[in-house]
């Protein structure tokens, strides 16, 4: 049987006890709602691993991520993480939000001069919640998305429910566009791409895939690509990638481009049913 820590009732289930932690009528639910948001996901993945502290907890405490198996196994706990903690129940949320709580209770990771440090340290919660926000928001605004700034700001003070989740103080958590950019400026001189920021890199850009699964090894690189494209140029630079106003103009279009690709229904199930069969290739194998 599939192993999924994290379920939630459908929206479209008449007998759900309440709309959850946003509903329908958020700005939350229009831009998760987006196939384009799969994009941002990998794009918050590369500005998050910019903490060193972030990218050495998580490799340290994820010592198969680079096998096939694991590493699909995991995509799936988080996807299924975000998709309940945004569309579930209040309840579901709520449950779903203390499990993450009680794994990263017990969870360190070590600096490179032998100094240990918790996960769920308020910096590095604060990093990891404003990176997806950042990502959601960049992705959304450049993809072509009918948001607008009021929108985002929404989307943004939104969010910072989904940030009381995982352990971040509601009031530390940026409420406006304008907040989440002075943040970024705030945090950007603790950044850097260190080697595991680096490994986690070519990780992602040929990512381990289950045998027989050729859509997603011929089909994610460019997608990885494209959302490290979309990266704000202070961070390409920290990866050592040139950049500049062409490159983001490029990285705009290819959004745009990939939008109109994954509008296209038969495209888009494809991609996702060979996810899913990555996602369910240890499943007999799950505790």
């Amino acid at each position: 049987m599939p192993y999924t820590p994290y379920t939630y009732t459908s929206p479209d289930d008449p007998g759900r006890e309440d709309d959850g932690l946003f509903g329908p009528e958020s700005v939350t639910w229009r831009v998760m709602n987006s196939r384009i948001m799969w994009v941002a996901v990998i794009r918050a993945l590369y500005l998050q691993a910019l903490h060193p502290r972030v990218i050495r907890g998580t490799l340290q405490n994820a010592a198969t991520i680079t096998q096939p198996v694991d590493a699909w196994a995991r995509l799936r706990r988080t996807r299924m993480f975000i998709e309940t903690c945004t569309f579930g129940t209040i309840a579901e949320a709520e449950r779903a939000g203390r499990r993450v709580r009680k794994i990263h209770e017990s969870l360190t990771g070590t600096d490179p001069d032998g100094t240990r440090y918790r996960v769920d340290e308020p910096e590095l919660l604060l990093w990891v919640h404003c990176g997806e926000v950042a990502s959601c928001v960049d992705i959304a605004r450049r993809s072509g998305l009918p948001f607008s700034a009021a929108d985002l700001d929404a989307f943004v003070d939104e969010q910072r429910t989904s940030a009381e989740l995982i352990g971040v103080d509601r009031a530390a958590a940026p409420a406006s566009m304008a907040e989440l950019d002075a943040y970024d400026e705030e945090i950007r001189p603790r950044l850097y791409a260190c080697d595991e920021a680096k490994q986690a890199l070519r990780l992602t850009l040929h990512p381990p895939v289950p045998d027989g699964n050729r859509v997603l090894k011929l089909g994610l690189p460019p997608v990885s690509a494209l959302a490290f494209s979309t990266l704000p140029r202070w961070a390409r630079r920290m990866y050592g990638t040139a950049s500049g106003p062409l490159s983001d103009m490029a990285a705009t279009a290819g959004l745009r481009a990939a939008h109109l690709a994954f509008s296209q229904q038969w495209l888009f199930l494809g991609a996702l049913r060979a996810i899913h069969r990555a996602e369910s290739a240890g499943d007999s194998q799950a505790p």
